[in-house]
Formats: C-alpha cells, structure tokens, sequence
C-alpha cells in the first residue's frame, strides 16, 4: 500500500454538540469500525498502518494519503483513495452514551445549503446518511458539480465521520471496497479528557514520512 502527504488547508471540525437522546445503538461487532478495546490489534494477524488516533488496514488497489497542515505539521485527515473515488475518515472525541450523528449531520446540511448545494438523506450501511452535491470550479476554470456522501458513526466516547467521494458517492451499490476500509477501521481514542467534537491526534506513520 502507497503512502503519500496530500497538504490541506486547516479545516475546523463540525461543531458537535451534546444532546440528551437516547443512547445510540452499538455498532454491530461484525461490521465496523470498531474500538481499540474490542480488537486484539497485536495478535489477530491484521497488518495496520497506526495513525495514533485510528489504525487502518490496507486495501487492495486503494491508495492512502494524510492530508497535512504544513504550517502545524498536524495530521488533518485520512485519504483513502482508488481510480474511481475516495473516503476521507475523521474521529472525533464523543461523550459517553450521546449520539452526535443527528447534530453533526443538520450542520453538514446547513453549511451545504450556505454553499448553494443541496443535501438529502438516504438509509445505508451505517443507518441515516446524507448525500450532498454542491457546484466547484476545476483546475482548468470549467463548473462542475461535487458529489460527496457522508456517514456518521457513533462509538464508545468517539465519533467516525465518513466521507465518500467520487463513484463511492455517487453509485453507494459500487462502493464495497471503501466500506470495507471504514469497516476494518480500529479507533484509538484514549483515555485522557477531551472535549466532545476535539479530533482525535493522528500521526505520521514513518513510511509516510520518506515520501516527498
């Protein structure tokens, strides 16, 4: 599997905020991700590349990036991307038993709308998603249109959010292989204190570090 550094201007995460909702439902445990505690990553044979915040499996034919702030040095994201797509991962910290989905997914909608785009929801893999297109400018000055697909996935004390981008968006029947990237995904949240909606620390792994 490929390493590279894709640099990206700072971004700041969704603003989540806690709410009083029921406890949400466990991800079932044959499909993840799953919590570093459920997985026992040093003896179950999974070859990983350890991020620090999230240990990702590799994937055939699937490329990963890590885009970086270049001012910080700071792992922003994981990229996972092939020929015909992409998906981008980002964990957050969560409180213990809040759902944050429902929050993250109105503000994704909101700041889509602002955009001129649109936003819908649709039932998949992980429960509700939500599906944006929104209107870019190419390289070359001509006006396309963005498709993205969003999920959001509630752990113990952290949240997944999961962008699909590309055919993995716009065709979700196609999109396996990049599921199964989100699927085999471990998060490692830790146990010190964050606050709800902090971005869990990633890092780079030293094969990302000898690629120019």
């Amino acid at each position: 599997m490929k390493f590279g550094r894709k640099s990206s201007p700072a971004e700041e995460p969704v603003d989540e905020q806690e709410t009083t909702d029921p406890d949400p439902e466990p991800v079932p445990p044959s499909r993840g991700p799953h919590d570093v505690a459920d997985v026992d990553v040093e003896n179950d044979g999974v070859e990983r590349v350890d991020l620090g915040g999230m240990l990702i499996a590799p994937a055939q034919g699937l490329e990963l990036r890590l885009q970086v702030d270049e001012a910080s040095g700071a792992v922003q994201a994981v990229l996972v991307a092939g020929s015909d797509g992409a998906v981008e991962l980002r964990a957050f910290a969560a409180a213990r038993g809040v759902d944050m989905w429902d929050d993250v997914r109105r503000q994704i909608a909101a700041d889509t709308a602002q955009r001129g785009g649109t936003a819908s929801e649709r039932e998949g893999t992980w429960g509700t998603e939500l599906t944006c297109q929104v209107q870019v400018t190419t390289p070359d000055g001509k006006v396309g249109r963005q498709d993205s697909r969003v999920v959001g996935i509630q752990g113990p004390r952290w949240f997944l959010r999961a962008t699909f981008l590309g055919q993995p968006a716009t065709a979700p029947e196609k999109a396996g292989p990049y599921e199964d990237v989100v699927s085999d995904v471990v998060v490692r949240r830790g146990s010190g204190a964050m606050a709800p909606g902090d971005p869990l620390p990633l890092t780079l792994p030293p094969q990302a570090q000898r690629i120019s």
